[in-house]
């Protein structure tokens, strides 16, 4: 297992200033591993995991169990009972500094309404991910992006073992996972509008081709959309429009969120299929884009696309405060400037554009315009 440093300072620091602290992200990332070591820097320790019968047992009565615990107090898939966080609120107001509790979950605290409603101002998140390119190290930035990011998915010895790591997760998935959280929507129907999904990965979702597809209507499809959304399988990529004189895309754009996953779901078992396969372009773009918004540690409400009727666009745009970066995502050894890069630093008033591409220089393409090879991202910070 590789060490994640940043993680670990991040949690230590979130759990000295907060009573609770919630680890969320995806089945499988991680997020158990974390807590262990976290625990090795505490003296008393209590770990519950809500899918053990001991625990659950124990937590029968769970003030009776929680409140005479001092130390950290982990409770690992916490989706489960979502009735604990009236208890926890009551225990964090009881400001004991002796007492810190870290919840670990893998739905997102919107799916898990009793989270926001009875933890507010007591609660930090942390979402945590898979592997990053920084983690990895650019020597390994190939397997990283064909196996994807899941622990055990990249780190498997070979892979044929990698490609049957993630068949059994999308399985497990939607067997299992999604009917725990109370989703009663046939494993068959999801996995189908999940693939389906993978085949517009990097496209802007378009309700209306969804719906004549499954035969349901729009309200629904986008139900389906949400719920891979908030069990962290599914990223949308919020459009950003401005009073411009242009007609401009509001749609969101989609991404599976780990590109191991979209090629499984694609039936692509390696580099070579995945390289000869219509959506490799797409599968590059959503890895490079991913690499840049854990790089730069920015949040989704920092991040948008730029579209317009006309056909220019941005495929990614960072705002924070007044800065404003772009970048465009072109798998090739020889970027070029192009007239939407043009039309966007114009538009969008920015302050620089990147145009990321599958090399390893850095050099400039014109005035805020620069070219940065993907292997070089991990020298990259905002600014």
């Amino acid at each position: 297992m590789l060490e994640r440093k940043d993680y670990l300072n991040k949690i230590s620091e979130l759990l000295k200033n907060n009573p609770v602290v919630a680890l969320i992200g995806s089945r499988q990332v991680g997020k158990t591993t974390l807590a262990q070591e976290i625990a090795s820097q505490y003296s008393s320790v209590n770990f519950f995991d809500l899918e053990d019968p001991n625990s659950l047992s124990r937590l029968q009565d769970p003030m009776l169990a929680l409140e005479s615990l001092e130390g950290l107090i982990i409770i690992d898939e916490i989706q489960h009972q979502p009735d604990l966080f009236k208890i926890l609120r009551v225990l964090a107001d009881q400001s004991n500094p002796k007492r810190k509790f870290l919840i670990l979950g893998s739905a997102s605290p919107t799916l898990l309404k009793q989270t926001s409603e009875s933890l507010a101002g007591r609660i930090a998140y942390l979402e945590i991910h898979g592997f990053s390119l920084q983690e990895v190290g650019t020597k390994n930035l190939d397997k990283l992006w064909i196996r994807g990011s899941f622990p055990r998915s990249y780190l498997s010895p070979n892979e044929s073992a990698s490609v049957s790591w993630r068949q059994q997760f999308i399985r497990t998935f939607l067997e299992r996972d999604l009917p725990q959280l109370g989703i009663n929507i046939p494993a068959i129907t999801m996995r189908k509008f999940w693939m389906m999904l993978a085949h517009y990965h990097g496209q802007t979702w378009n309700a209306s081709e969804f719906s004549r597809a499954f035969g349901m209507g729009d309200k629904t499809v986008r139900n389906y959309l949400d719920i891979l959304t908030s069990t962290f399988v599914v990223k949308q990529l919020s459009p950003w429009w401005e009073n411009i004189s242009k007609r401009q895309v509001k749609a969101p754009k989609i991404y599976l969120a780990d590109t191991g996953l979209l090629h499984t779901l694609l039936g692509l078992n390696n580099k070579t299929e995945v390289e000869s396969h219509p959506k490799v372009g797409a599968s590059w773009e959503g890895f490079a884009l991913d690499c840049i918004v854990h790089q730069l540690n920015v949040q989704p409400e920092e991040t948008f696309f730029w579209s317009t009727h006309t056909g220019a666009e941005l495929d990614l745009l960072i705002i924070r405060g007044n800065n404003r970066l772009g970048f465009e995502f072109k798998r090739t050894t020889a970027p070029t400037l192009t007239r939407s890069v043009n039309i966007a630093l114009e538009d969008l008033k920015l302050s620089q554009v990147y145009v990321v591409y599958a090399g390893n220089k850095i050099y400039p393409l014109a005035p805020k315009v620069t070219a940065i090879g993907l292997s070089q991202v991990i020298n990259f910070s905002f600014g």
